[in-house]
């Protein structure tokens, strides 16, 4: 027979409308996957397109776990989960939510580090046949700005809510990986959804390709993105206040999330537009309050412990980058409000540590802008350089390392810093774990077990070998605070995310544990009851954000009380099984 023989039953407008309601439920958002019903298969025509066994999404999980646990490397999990997220987007999330503790690892950091690394040699693996993973926005085209930003709708009627953007200069602590930022963006949202219940249909990715003056980048086969060195600075805020203007007239209530810029650009953005749109920056204020928070609790315990007055902490900061800063004037904050300390006093408790030593006024180099506010000048012309010899000067109470740079702490400044204190306080928080300052075996191990610690990445719990006592390390995690954040955003509608909102944030984070979690000397709550958590910060920043006026829904809100807030914040978190935004209280803005 002849292909000329064959014939096509011709496809009626009702048909083909059909197939596209079909096509929609066997991929994205709204797949079920094996667990779409008979009776729905019928009406939307897949009848024959999926085998006739109907099963739970409790089964489907425990296939999908068993598939990806078998993977024999975190990269390789990344990419499945990847490809699951775009094919069965609620199975993805019930896997993560249910699982967080085992897969926050995976879709963020560490593994987002090297996904990053890796994103244009993998970004093919990753989505399934026309479902975009983020929004790329090419700095070189803008004047299509408009439409490339209206093409972004992975799902059809739902506007975003809450962006996480990033330029790609500094991810991690692995520095320029220009378009391959974006799996940062994509991570950092999928823990807003699976920490805080935002919808993730309203979340928008973005990467700002700029270029990059990652030279490797610019001359590989595979790289993705724009072959081109960055922009000087003029240009580079000339387009950023393009996109950012064009993005706020098509969406204005949209809360953005700046992510990994460079330092410079970091402080620059957040302050040319913390008061003009709603957003923040997680890697100055996000690790700030989380940082703050664990600093709260581990003042409180050498003050209750050790009869440590407030009044005499000694910081030092090991690393001076937009996270540090942004950590050490969150500390201060905290110094001034709740012991009274005037601001200079506060900025006094700090001494900060580049790559050239101790930041003083009279080093002899040119500072950068954002390292002059906590630069000594009180030094006596004296220059310190080595990171034990600032210990020796200072005698600190506590260690603070956002440097990137891996084993900064040694046992010899460990074991210092521990003569000094009966319980030395050690955050080495540079990401990933491989950049870590200290693990927390070294920091148990030189200090005699009497550490109080926290990570920026996931350390193993450490097993004292005389007692057989197990302790759990504490991991200054911003999930702890940026997604209660957002979904505050989400719901308040605030005119802008202020100082006092972000304070809020930290000062709910560090009074949410339990009793049973500070016996145990925790700084951090338990990560399984993130939601609740989330729960207990968004409310805090509500809250605030009414005393403050700059609530947009306060007449709706302001007439719940403490416990009602915490209970209308929970009821309106999206699960993959209940939609969450109920009621989004009466009425949207």
């Amino acid at each position: 027979m002849s292909p000329s023989s064959y014939t096509t039953a011709p496809s009626t407008d009702a048909q083909s409308q059909k197939q596209q309601k079909a096509l929609r439920y066997i991929s994205g958002y709204d797949n079920e996957g094996t667990a779409i019903e008979q009776q729905k298969r019928k009406a939307l025509g897949l009848t024959g397109l999926l085998p006739s066994g109907i099963e739970t999404i409790e089964i489907q999980k425990r296939r999908a776990l068993q598939h990806v646990r078998s993977k024999p490397t975190m990269l390789e999990k990344y990419i499945f989960l990847a490809q699951l997220r775009s094919s069965n987007t609620r199975l993805f999330y019930k896997i993560i939510m249910d699982d967080l503790q085992e897969f926050a690892p995976v879709i963020y950091t560490p593994t987002v580090g090297t996904a990053c690394v890796e994103y244009s040699n993998i970004y093919p693996f990753l989505a399934g046949p026309g479902v975009p993973d983020g929004l790329y926005i090419d700095s070189t085209d803008l004047k299509n700005l408009k439409d490339t930003i209206a093409n972004y709708r992975p799902v059809p009627n739902f506007s975003p809510e809450i962006a996480v953007i990033t330029d790609g200069s500094r991810i991690l602590g692995l520095g320029d990986l220009g378009s391959n930022g974006i799996g940062i963006s994509i991570g950092k949202l999928q823990l807003y959804v699976a920490g805080a219940g935002i919808d993730p249909r309203r979340t928008l990715p973005i990467v700002l390709d700029l270029g990059t003056n990652n030279e490797k980048l610019r001359n590989d086969d595979f790289y993705l993105g724009l072959r081109q060195p960055r922009p000087n600075d003029a240009e580079f805020y000339a387009t950023v206040d393009t996109v950012l203007k064009t993005i706020h007239d098509i969406y204005p209530n949209l809360l953005i999330q700046f992510e990994d810029w460079s330092s410079e650009h970091a402080f620059g953005l957040l302050e040319k537009y913390q008061n003009k749109l709603v957003c923040f920056n997680d890697d100055i204020q996000g690790t700030g309050a989380v940082i703050l928070s664990g600093v709260i609790n581990a003042i409180r315990k050498v003050q209750n412990e050790d009869g440590v007055s407030p009044r005499d902490h000694r910081i030092v900061f090991y690393g001076a980058g937009s996270a540090a800063i942004g950590v050490a004037r969150q500390i201060q904050e905290y110094f001034q409000t709740e012991f009274g300390l005037t601001e200079d006093e506060a900025r006094r408790v700090f001494w900060i540590v580049d790559s050239k030593g101790l930041v003083t006024m009279n080093r002899g180099d040119k500072l950068a802008q954002h390292k002059v506010y906590f630069a000594r000048d009180d030094n006596q012309d004296k220059q310190y350089r080595d990171l034990i010899d600032i210990v020796n000067y200072v005698k600190p109470t506590a260690l603070i390392g956002l440097s990137s740079t891996t084993g900064a702490f040694s046992k010899q400044v460990l074991e210092r810093l521990a003569s000094i204190n009966k319980q030395p306080i050690v955050f080495p928080l540079s990401n990933p774990a491989t950049q870590a300052e200290c693990t927390f075996a070294e920091a148990m191990e030189a200090t005699e077990n009497r550490v109080i610690f926290a990570s920026g990445t996931a350390f193993p719990s450490y097993t004292i070998q005389s007692t057989g006592e197990i302790r759990i390390p504490g991991q200054g995690n911003n999930m702890y605070i940026f997604p209660g954040l957002g979904f505050a955003g989400v719901l308040a509608k605030p005119t802008m995310i202020s100082d006092g909102m972000i304070y809020s944030a930290s000062k709910a984070l560090a009074d949410s544990l339990t009793s049973e979690e500070l016996s145990q000397g925790w700084l951090y709550p338990s990560l399984v009851r993130i939601r609740q958590v989330s729960a207990i910060v968004a409310s805090a920043v509500i809250e605030q954000s009414i005393k403050e006026g700059l609530c947009q829904r306060e007449q709706e809100l302001k007439h719940l009380s403490h416990k009602e807030l915490l209970d209308y914040v929970a009821g309106e978190m999206w699960t993959p099984t209940q939609e969450g935004y109920g009621s989004l209280l009466l009425s949207s803005i």
